[in-house]
């Protein structure tokens, strides 16, 4: 018999979610979660994990709480590690308790693990604290949505109305006039601040705030539906001042990133940082040649080199896997001048206790060029292991240098195999090599590309698309993701900047 961890996997900022969730998440056999808790979680499941989804939203339940229960049993009968992943809190109106009992009542083992709950990191995100010593020295949570088989309420409307100084009702939504008009008829005061908060703590947050006597009539107007939460209280006065998330240069902006997916995590941690939504379509895989004896035999004869540059962190990673599986270790690049093409690249190889000789000041081959002109390189041997189609430009220049340059060809680039829909078109479309280009074209098409904005890493790339017909928006002046995402905020920030 395995065991159930009941685990909170915070607001929807999927940064929110605890160390502990974390841990569990990368461990679990199995992971049964809600329409509440962020997919981005299921990306740190290992590969062997099995994901059902189960639902639970306001009005739609894709499995009813009963077949959850019996779910939860029958997995933890079959599995070690079952992670039930339930938005925000387990045991803050997410009916955790009722999962856990029936846990216990069948013998099975469980352990609970606190999440963010949405009661306070929502209205935090929004700028609204709910405690102030100037406003308020009490708070209460209460549900906005009742179990529909009461026969009457069970929320005392009078003393809620008359006694914490901040109230935050979640799941309230679809029963915002019914709670206003009790909490004014309890004798709260009708003209007392009101927020609400749809999808908080992403970057489709939106904060609708007015008097509690016509917020329901805000939010019928401004078309606000769940998920969301309800805050009542002189507390909500604050937010003019202190609201921080919905101020990020890049908030609420949809930008879609055409690199592999396993490469474009360091790209979506900063464009999320800066408030952007990260819409994932990769156009590229990276497929490794192999077998591939050109370099298994450079491998072998690395004492002839003068230099390895690398042109990129794929390149880098696939070298040092066919070198580790030569049998041989950092020690065989002993007296070898290394240069990588920029700051990614050159990163990967500090991390893998390989300090670069040279770092180019421009992050294209002409910087390497730059970087390397000033060399005795006549008569010198350099090895280039890079993708299988790409730029002459720096063998064309160290042969005309008098040295030699072996070209290894260690990897492609293809069209992944599976493609992701482009339901509608982004704010901004990144491209970070001219094959995202190429396959984007082909996957999606031009017209795709209509109604966005287009973002560049650099001339080479930026080239690609203008030969295809394709303006380019942005381009970035150092020519790497740090750059990139620059030049992104840069052109949004600027006056009277929107989107499309």
């Amino acid at each position: 018999m395995g065991k159930v961890y009941l685990v909170g996997a915070g607001p929807g900022d999927v940064k929110l979610i605890t160390v502990r969730g974390l841990d569990l998440i990368k461990k679990a056999d199995v992971i049964i979660y809600d329409h509440l808790a962020s997919r981005e979680l299921l990306n740190f499941a290992n590969g062997k994990a099995e994901v059902i989804y189960v639902g639970k939203q306001a009005s739609k339940h894709e499995l009813p709480q009963d077949e959850i229960n019996s779910l939860l049993v029958r997995k933890a009968l079959e599995k070690d590690i079952v992670v039930r992943l339930k938005g925000g809190d387990p045991f803050i109106f997410g009916r955790g308790g009722e999962e856990v009992e029936v846990l216990y009542e069948r013998g099975i083992d469980f352990e609970i693990v606190p999440g963010v709950t949405s009661a306070i990191s929502v209205p935090a995100y929004a700028g609204i604290p709910l405690t102030h010593r100037d406003y308020a020295s009490s708070v209460a949570f209460i549900t906005g949505h009742e179990d529909a088989s009461k026969t009457e309420s069970t929320i005392r409307w009078e003393p809620l109305a008359k006694g914490p100084d901040t109230l935050v009702f979640l799941m309230g939504i679809g029963n915002l006039k019914y709670i206003k008009e009790k909490l004014i008829e309890g004798g709260r005061n009708p003209d007392t601040p009101s927020s609400i908060i749809q999808w908080g703590t992403t970057p489709e947050q939106r904060t609708i705030t007015g008097a509690l006597k016509d917020i329901d009539i805000k939010a019928k107007e401004a078309g606000v539906k769940p998920p969301g939460i309800f805050v009542v209280g002189d507390v909500v006065k604050l937010r003019d001042k202190l609201k921080w998330f919905e101020k990020k240069p890049l908030f609420g902006k949809k930008i879609a990133v055409t690199r592999p997916k396993d490469q474009s995590f360091r790209l979506a941690e900063l464009l999320t940082d800066k408030g952007g939504k990260v819409i994932y379509i990769p156009t590229i895989e990276i497929e490794p040649i192999t077998p591939n004896k050109r370099l298994l035999d450079a491998i072998e004869g690395l004492h002839k080199y003068y230099s390895i540059i690398f042109t990129s962190v794929n390149g880098v990673s696939i070298f040092l896997e066919n070198l580790y599986n030569s049998e041989r270790d950092l020690r065989s690049l002993s007296g070898i001048k290394i240069i990588p093409i920029g700051e990614a690249t050159a990163t990967l190889l500090k991390s893998r206790g390989i300090l670069p000789d040279i770092i180019p000041e421009r992050f294209i081959s002409e910087g390497i060029i730059d970087a390397i002109k000033d060399l005795d390189i006549k008569g010198k041997r350099f090895l280039l292991p890079r993708a299988e189609e790409a730029r002459d430009v720096i063998v064309d220049f160290i042969e005309k240098k008098g040295g030699i340059c072996d070209v290894i060809p260690i990897y492609r680039t293809k069209v992944p195999e599976s493609t992701q829909r482009l339901e509608e078109a982004p704010d901004l479309i990144t491209f970070t090599s001219s094959s995202t280009v190429t396959n984007f074209l082909q996957i999606y098409g031009k017209d795709r590309i209509s109604g966005s904005y287009v973002a560049s890493i650099g001339p080479i790339t930026s080239e690609t698309l203008k030969k295809n017909g394709i303006h380019v928006d942005i381009e970035a002046k150092r020519y790497d993701i740090v750059g990139l995402v620059d030049a992104i905020e840069a052109f949004f920030t600027e006056k009277g900047r929107t989107i499309h």
